[in-house]
């Protein structure tokens, strides 16, 4: 499930596994007979002693051996994976804005488990951190026959300074003995258990569903039908997340604290009919920012441009919130004539312009912008001479190119693949040069998809 913790594992293999059998030292209150996880410090990835604390077994759902006769429909209205387009995710993880696309890839993948085969719809997790590529997982799903939604699975990478760190929290089901793990049930009652997660000593979440038929705030309205959830992780910590019909994953957190909650989500939040007529001036103003060199007249323009924007339209609360942290940051930098903090805070708010066109236009003509986004920061942070955030706005250009290039005719596919793979290989030997070179290119390759 979500995901700002990770567990990391000094040396670690899979045959860390800690799911023991037989009695424990410390609490371990609502354990089944025999049945003991042992804890695992989040910062060492060292295995502990005491017992997490799991419910019974008898208030488990997730015991019977699924069936799936089609697995790609996935329409249970709290994990609607096959309806959901993408989604868009933000707020605050230690002390950075925080911000996440959730995207729907197309085709299916073929997984076997426990004698069986599956095929499964694969969901495009990408998290920023500060408007920077921060964490990208690829999560596998299928619907069994009588609602329920399994997890079948996830390749996880996560990145520091624009390169992969590590691939931690990666499993897949009958790999190394994990099985399917329900992550949501067909109607799920208050006291449900169930584990998205089971594979102990690599991935482990064991949920409790504490309230069904909430009403909640969503972007546009009142969202009826939510419910909470409270999940024991690996470490012993715990957090409580809501569902809500038509998302799925609805939010994590609190606006006090670290926060990750929906921003705008389509086909839900989609309206039909022109954007508004600010849009455009929005568009320019931010691409403007992020550009180049930001004046004081260019801020203020990007400003206008945002308050005429926000007055014309209904803003969901999120972004609104985002947009206006995102300027104020970006004000701030110019003054203090921090040029790096002024690029990544001009980067936040031509992202938070992009997403705002969702509800008016079609995620792949959003993703094409996005793309051309990327591409003006890969050249922007080349002539910094900026080796991580050059690749990392790279990898920003594969991950929208894994959703866009099933639906581009094959002359100009090859192209964009040419140019991606060159510019991975100058990010890669740290030739920043070469990679601010290939930029322009790449905004031609995808305009002319736009056109």
């Amino acid at each position: 499930m979500r995901r700002t913790r990770r567990i990391l594992w000094p040396g670690a293999v899979l045959g860390a596994v800690v799911l023991m059998a037989g009695a424990c030292s410390g609490s371990a209150v609502g354990t089944g007979p025999g049945d003991c996880v042992r804890v695992v410090d989040e910062e060492t990835g060292e295995t502990g002693r005491d017992c997490l604390p799991l419910a019974p077994e008898s208030d488990r759902v997730d015991l019977t051996a699924p069936t799936f006769s089609h697995p790609t429909r996935i329409t249970n209205p709290l994990h609607p994976t096959a309806e959901v387009d993408q989604v868009i995710m933000g707020g605050q993880v230690d002390g950075e804005a925080f911000r996440t696309e959730v995207s729907l890839l197309p085709g299916t993948r073929t997984l076997t488990f426990g004698g069986t085969t599956v095929q499964a719809l694969t969901s495009q997790y990408v998290a920023f951190s500060a408007g920077r590529i921060h964490e990208v997982a690829f999560d596998r799903y299928a619907q069994a026959d009588d609602g329920s939604v399994w997890y079948l699975g996830e390749d996880v990478f996560n990145y520091e300074d624009g390169v992969v760190a590590d691939t931690e929290g990666t499993w897949q089901a009958g790999r190394d003995g994990a099985p399917a793990a329900m992550i949501m049930p067909a109607d799920p009652e208050k006291g449900d258990v169930y584990r998205p997660e089971n594979l102990p000593g690599v991935v482990f979440e064991e949920v409790t569903v504490k309230e069904t038929d909430r009403t909640v705030d969503g972007p546009y309205g009142k969202v009826e039908g939510a419910i909470t959830v409270h999940e024991l992780h690996m470490d012993g910590s715990t957090e409580d997340k809501t569902f809500a019909p038509g998302y799925g994953e609805f939010s994590t957190g609190n606006e006090g604290g670290d926060l990750e909650a929906v921003s705008l989500a389509v086909p839900m939040d989609a309206r039909q009919g022109p954007p508004p007529a600010q849009s455009a001036a929005l568009d320019r103003a931010a691409r403007a920012v992020q550009d180049g060199e930001v004046t004081g007249a260019d801020l203020a323009a990007v400003r206008a441009a945002w308050t005429a924007y926000r007055d014309s339209d209904a803003v969901p609360k999120l972004l609104r919130t985002q947009m206006t942290r995102d300027l104020d940051t970006l004000g701030e930098a110019v003054g203090a004539r921090d040029e790096e903090e002024t690029v990544d805070a001009a980067l936040r708010v031509a992202q938070n312009a992009s997403d705002l066109r969702l509800r008016y236009e079609p995620v792949r003509t959003v993703d094409l912008e996005r793309f051309g986004m990327w591409a003006r920061q890969l050249g922007i942070d080349a002539a910094a001479g900026a080796e991580g955030a050059v690749a990392g706005d790279v990898t920003g250009l594969e991950l929208l190119w894994e959703r866009l290039k099933g639906g581009t005719p094959g002359a100009e596919a090859a192209a964009v693949a040419a140019d991606l793979r060159a510019a991975r290989e100058a990010a890669d030997r740290k030739d920043t040069g070469q990679a601010g070179q290939l930029a322009p290119g790449l905004r031609e390759d995808i305009a002319r998809i736009a056109s």
